[in-house]
């Protein structure tokens, strides 16, 4: 009887695993697809712009006509990621199919004119927008729905930065503070690696980094004079990646309800925004904090790749990049967090290398990833996506800084949408906000 008990377990096991498997195929294949086109189309507009760089003063006018899209095509399709959230903890109007086109065209036009914005908002929306399209048309359940749009982030996500393990722990962990819903994860998982493969197939290469930093040999001597001393700076370092990373939640959130509350003919919201970008360029002189920021423009010093390096960021240009995005998202133009966030972090984790005498490439990866993690309250995914970025070899460290910059974070995240299931601080009255499982 046991036995009898145990193959029906085994039968159920590989019938969910075969329903999913062919439910991520469509998800994998559209998500993948549209991300592929969507990351070409980023970089013929970075690209562009480079070439361009005056396209710069047509920013405002190009922030009317975002505002002009949402009004007249969007709908509640303007509420983004929380929209996918909240429809998530509690299904309601549903997602429109629109959300992927709009997002799609809308973050091409902040990058062309020089909005400081990312990718990933874009890519989950799309990866929300269509999982949530096919679950309707194929009449699932309200709960299948729920976990096709996990998938939907999942595909999103680990397709936009070929991290497909981040993509699912992400789509998991980013629900509620402090929990995780597991019953969704393999499905998550199919959904993130099929559409990593299907981008790839586009021919889209993702930008690789890499550190030299490596363990020393273990011993008690090497221990206390190295890498206890190194670990010390990496947990200060962390603290000041969490708290950054809650200084830019904050500060998005406070540019976008001033500008609600003050300025009352919406349409020149983004015309304000587009103006304040224009002048703080002109102020620095420098086009370093515009658009994604990946790689340095033309004329340019700062970005990513070179935070990596010796001299390849200044001691305030994670502060400049912040306040850059915070005044574009804030004010009314698309694109995601996480790149900026990237940026953020490298660049205050090579700052602190130099100050601390830490590693730089090491110091600027545990930025790159600490910052987000603090920034969507996702230490856990954060961690996998230092391994898939850097290797395997400093997991301790990512560890370490993911989980201290979680904490040292608040649980003000950039998303709005996201519940606190758990408090960070633990007590011992149960937490009443706990998502429904």
């Amino acid at each position: 009887m046991p036995r009898f008990f145990s193959n029906l377990q085994q039968a159920s096991i590989f019938k969910h695993l075969l329903k999913w498997t062919l439910l991520a195929l469509p998800i994998a294949a559209g998500v993948g697809s549209l991300v592929a086109l969507f990351l070409w189309l980023l970089d013929v507009a970075t690209q562009y712009r480079f070439q361009h760089p005056n396209l710069l003063y047509l920013l405002p006018v190009a922030g009317v006509f975002i505002y002009a899209l949402y009004k007249y095509l969007g709908k509640n399709a303007e509420a983004g990621n929380n929209l996918i959230l909240d429809h998530i903890h509690e299904p309601g109007a549903g997602i429109p199919l629109r959300m992927a086109p709009l997002v799609l065209v809308t973050t091409i036009i902040t990058h062309l004119f020089g909005g400081s914005a990312g990718r990933e908002g874009t890519a989950v929306q799309i990866g929300g927008s269509i999982s949530y399209y096919l679950g309707q048309k194929l009449k699932l359940s309200s709960a299948d729905i729920s976990i096709m749009l996990l998938c939907g982030m999942a595909a999103g996500f680990g397709a936009v930065f070929g991290t497909p393990v981040t993509g699912a722990v992400f789509a998991l962990e980013v629900l509620a503070i402090g929990v995780i819903r597991y019953k969704a994860l393999l499905p998550c998982l199919i959904a993130a690696v099929l559409a990593d493969l299907v981008c790839s197939a586009w021919g889209i290469h993702h930008t690789q980094y890499r550190i030299t930093f490596q363990k020393m040999p273990f011993n008690l001597t090497t221990f206390l004079q190295t890498d206890y001393l190194l670990l010390l700076k990496v947990i200060g370092a962390s603290i000041a990646f969490g708290l950054v990373s809650q200084l830019f939640a904050r500060t998005t959130h406070i540019f976008k309800n001033l500008a609600n509350q003050d300025i009352s003919i919406k349409w020149l919201i983004p015309v304000v925004g587009g103006l304040l970008i224009i002048s703080l360029t002109f102020l620095l002189q420098t086009p370093d904090y515009l658009g994604l920021g990946v790689v340095p423009p033309p004329g340019g010093q700062v970005s990513i790749t070179t935070a990596f390096t010796v001299g390849g960021a200044t001691y305030f240009s994670w502060f400049w990049k912040l306040l850059f995005t915070a005044i574009t998202l804030g004010m009314g133009f698309k694109g995601g967090e996480v790149t900026p966030l990237f940026f953020i972090g490298a660049t205050l984790g090579n700052t602190l290398a130099v100050l601390t005498g830490a590693p730089v490439d090491l110091m600027a990866a545990l930025g790159f990833i600490a910052v987000f993690a603090g920034a969507t309250n996702t230490p856990l995914a954060c961690t996998l996506m230092g391994v898939e970025l850097f290797g395997g070899e400093p997991v301790l460290y990512f560890a370490v800084a993911c989980f201290t910059a979680y904490y040292f974070s608040g649980h003000q995240g950039i998303y709005a949408a996201q519940r606190v299931a758990i408090n960070k601080v633990w007590h011992s009255r149960e937490n009443k906000n706990t998502p429904d499982e």
